[in-house]
């Protein structure tokens, strides 16, 4: 090994090598790997915890928006990080969509308002400004 850091919060270790054969040098990221729990669908199917399924939700929500690819992985990082500690050996898919509305309602607004959109399957346009003007009384009473 000729070099070694940790990235991304301390989650990821960088790893700088050598081969000893041939003496090329090659880079490898570890990741520590958490037990997940399941995740139970509106339908009652289960199914593993896939961060890169929630990573893909948050950039189509950031889409064309002011936020970063870091700060969008930090967020999914974090989500699976709190779902890996919290021990709990399923979880609705339901808590994992409101925790994700939380975290893009603190990023970005818009961002927030497009995965609502979509998540909550608004039947019509009363329910949607419904939404709207909640999240705009909640933003002046802040």
């Amino acid at each position: 090994m000729v070099d070694s850091r940790l990235v991304a919060g301390g989650t990821v270790t960088w790893r700088r090598r050598e081969c000893d054969a041939c003496k090329r040098r090659f880079t490898t990221y570890e990741r520590v790997e958490y037990t997940l729990p399941q995740v139970v669908k509106k339908d009652g199917q289960r199914e593993p915890f896939d961060r890169d399924k929630v990573l893909r939700s948050l950039r189509i929500a950031c889409n064309k928006r002011p936020v970063s690819q870091d700060a969008l992985e930090e967020e999914a990082e974090t989500l699976e990080q709190e779902l890996a500690e919290s021990g709990e050996r399923e979880v609705p898919s339901l808590v994992i969509g409101e925790r994700v509305m939380q975290r893009l309602k603190r990023l970005d607004e818009v961002a927030y308002v497009r995965f609502a959109s979509v998540y909550k399957s608004f039947r019509d346009i009363d329910e949607f400004m419904r939404e709207m003007t909640a999240l705009v009384r909640q933003k002046d009473a802040d």
